[in-house]
């Protein structure tokens, strides 16, 4: 599969986000654009002319159609589930919240205060209605009920990892970053400290490790992603990858934010390549939105990811949104 550049856009730091999204944005499987400001306590989805059609947070929000007071504290990840809501997850203050546009409702599903999370990352919805949340730090991830009532955790706290499949009871990780739903049905799990991708078999009720040896590099592109290493920075706080996505085929995206890279995994063969970025590059240096070689773009930190209609949405920490599109 190759890919080209469709889109470079430099976002500065003061800047509102206009045709692209920030370090943290979010396109849904129906092409909707959606921005969230994590310091600024708020999220919204664009319509059209460029216009929020609606937004939450704690404080009305300019260009906004619609807005819903909602106590949003650092909201981090947004996700689509039943019935065109919207899942949000406050790393703030450990808080789902499930938002209803249409009506303008909203309801706490999750309040990890109460139930002992350390954190909350991501929340993504299975085939069931079933919510499934990553601990960072806490290292665990979480299945609920779509009412939000728990059901099971695995790992139990502790930083571990197995290289070969294990059952949920034995599951450990090492601060997980994200998760998200596959076209398979199960779920995957980006366990950054362990530099590797795993995957949940939700009916087998085993965790399979799809790529990584659990140490840190460089290395593997062209050979089955079981044997690649991914990036490491000990003196950053969150080392290794950063963000994951999925194509409907199947396809897995890796950010490997310290290698500086975007890396696909094949679904059909599980060979993992390069296909963004360099690991060569300089901090702070906006990339030419002329550039049309994705392996000549500058991704000093790639800070999420997401996929949607036959695009990748690459946010990078310094500003810029690189928008590849399949060829």
């Amino acid at each position: 599969m190759n890919w080209k550049v469709k889109q470079i856009t430099h976002f500065e730091s003061s800047g509102m986000w206009k045709d692209g999204c920030a370090p943290f944005g979010f396109h849904d499987s129906k092409g909707n654009l959606y921005a969230m400001s994590y310091f600024e306590h708020w999220v919204g989805c664009f319509s059209a002319n460029g216009r929020l059609k609606w937004s939450a947070g704690n404080n009305p929000v300019a260009n906004s159609d619609c807005h819903l007071i909602l106590d949003l504290r650092n909201p981090s990840y947004i996700t689509e589930a039943l019935d065109d809501a919207v899942l949000l997850s406050c790393a703030g203050s450990k808080k789902i919240y499930q938002v209803n546009p249409t009506d303008r409702t909203y309801l706490l599903l999750i309040d990890g205060n109460d139930i002992g999370l350390t954190d909350v990352g991501n929340c993504v919805v299975d085939s069931n209605g079933n919510l499934w949340v990553n601990e960072v730090q806490g290292c665990r991830i979480w299945q609920f009920t779509p009412e939000g009532i728990p059901i099971q955790t695995l790992g139990d706290g502790k930083p571990g990892f197995q290289a070969d499949h294990c059952s949920f009871e034995d599951a450990r990780f090492n601060w997980i970053y994200d998760i998200r739903n596959g076209p398979d049905g199960n779920i995957y799990v980006l366990d950054s400290k362990n530099y590797a991708v795993r995957m949940i078999d939700v009916k087998k009720r085993i965790v399979k490790t799809i790529a990584g040896t659990g140490t840190s590099g460089y290395s593997g592109d062209g050979q089955n992603a079981r044997q690649a290493t991914f990036g490491s920075r000990l003196d950053e706080h969150f080392d290794g990858p950063w963000s994951l996505s999925l194509d409907e085929e199947g396809n897995i995206y890796v950010g490997d934010t310290q290698n500086h890279v975007l890396r696909m995994i094949e679904r059909s063969t599980n060979i993992i390549t390069t296909i963004a970025g360099n690991p060569n590059i300089t901090k702070s240096i906006p990339n030419c939105s002329t550039e049309s070689d994705p392996r000549s773009l500058n991704l000093f930190k790639v800070c999420s990811l997401d996929y949607a209609n036959d695009c990748l949405y690459i946010p990078e920490w310094d500003g810029d949104l690189v928008v590849l599109s399949k060829e």
